[in-house]
């Protein structure tokens, strides 16, 4: 990410959010604005993948507490708080003392170069020397869908990615097969240049190299100078266990490749999960409801329970179990980061039959009539006055 690109572009508009934003609110608006800019779901409109990437990467940025602090402190410094030629003013500060060197044009001749303080802040160049800068890949986005098992125990998925990467036919230089291309002559190879203003510089890409470092004299046919092309490939990579729909992964180093020897971005996967017609997930525990008869809650009994791997386990139900009591079994839940895994929640459902004849009403009248001392309603209308 550039200076400029800082200084110019307000994400925080971009999202549709406010600069106190929180991250859920950050992360909620992006995936609405995610989802309705998906250049999938807009076949018909070629600005929609442009859209997508700008929420994309305004998401990036806000949602990294060190980049957003960055962002926020580049955009607060040429926020108005500061006038061009040094000094202090009404409704500004010294620059000067920023650096800690009093008012500006003392210290070092000409006092410090903002490209200095950017270059801290985001990774730039410091000033000196001529040789072009690395630059890191972009981050490349996409997103899969998994099954709810899959979700809860982890999958290995393969992703066919596009993205920028060096021109085959150059192999990144821009240049003819025969030739080379030369050092910019206006930058001297930094890829950038330094507006004085008055005391200060800001640094911005090179008009003529476009911030390459590098002119091409005599250009490649294919990438036409710019040693860029598009890239199409196949990896593999392992989704954990106990992902939850709508969550965003990022894999380290499997983004676009970079630049002058750069490092690669990284790849963001947003999973979105299907939901299963018997289990539920509460945090790391697989959830399910279990029916039982009056009699099994009453006198106890053990239940076979089906879990997310296949095999049934036993549970037993105590005597006297009340409907929408929660049983626990250990370990037979989502997987965590730290390799255990979560429990299964059995929660009872005492099923009452519809029609009851013969013996089964005769039992039933007879055990209604052994336990006339028990009201389970006993102090309700009390309850309900307020007594």
């Amino acid at each position: 990410m550039s200076t400029k690109d800082y200084l110019e572009k307000d994400y925080y508009k971009v999202l549709g959010v406010s600069k106190t934003a929180s991250k859920d609110e950050i992360k909620q608006s992006y995936r609405k604005l995610a989802r309705e800019s998906h250049p999938d779901a807009n076949t018909h409109d070629p600005k929609a993948e442009e859209r997508f990437k700008e929420i994309s990467e305004a998401y990036n940025v806000l949602s990294d507490d060190k980049r957003r602090k960055e962002y926020d402190e580049a955009r607060s410094l040429f926020g108005g708080a500061y006038r061009p030629g040094g000094g202090a003013g009404p409704g500004g500060f010294d620059m000067g003392d920023l650096f800690g060197q009093g008012p500006a044009g003392g210290g070092a001749s000409g006092g410090e170069r903002l490209s200095d303080l950017f270059g801290g802040l985001f990774g730039g160049r410091g000033r000196g020397g001529g040789t072009t800068r690395s630059r890191r890949g972009s981050d490349i986005e996409t997103e899969t869908t998994l099954s709810f098992r899959e979700a809860a125990e982890g999958v290995t998925r393969s992703f066919r990615l596009s993205s920028d990467a060096p021109c085959p036919t150059c192999r990144g230089t821009g240049a003819r097969a025969g030739s080379a291309p030369r050092m910019c002559p206006r930058c001297s190879g930094t890829g950038h240049e330094n507006t004085n203003l008055g005391g200060f510089s800001l640094s911005e890409p090179c008009a003529e190299c476009r911030g390459r470092g590098l002119v091409v004299d005599d250009p490649c046919t294919e990438c036409h100078g710019s040693g860029r092309g598009r890239s199409t490939r196949t990896i593999q990579t392992r989704i954990p266990g106990g992902v939850t729909d709508g969550q965003r992964i990022r894999i380290k180093g499997k983004g676009a490749p970079g630049e002058h020897g750069g490092p690669p971005g990284d790849l963001y996967v947003v999973v979105h999960v299907k939901e299963h017609a018997v289990f539920g997930r509460s945090g790391d525990n697989i959830t399910i409801t279990v029916p039982v008869t009056f009699p099994e809650a009453v006198l106890g009994a053990d239940v076979r329970v089906p879990t997310l791997n296949g095999f049934p386990v036993t549970v037993k139900v105590p005597p006297g179990t009340p409907n929408g009591r929660t049983l626990r079994v250990r370990g037979k839940g989502a997987k965590r980061k730290d390799g255990t895994t979560g429990d299964l929640l059995v929660t009872i459902e005492v099923t009452v039959p519809t029609n009851v004849s013969g013996e089964a009403r005769e039992a039933l009248e007879k055990f209604r009539a052994a336990t006339t001392d028990h009201d389970p309603r006993e102090g309700l209308e009390a309850r309900a006055k307020g007594a």
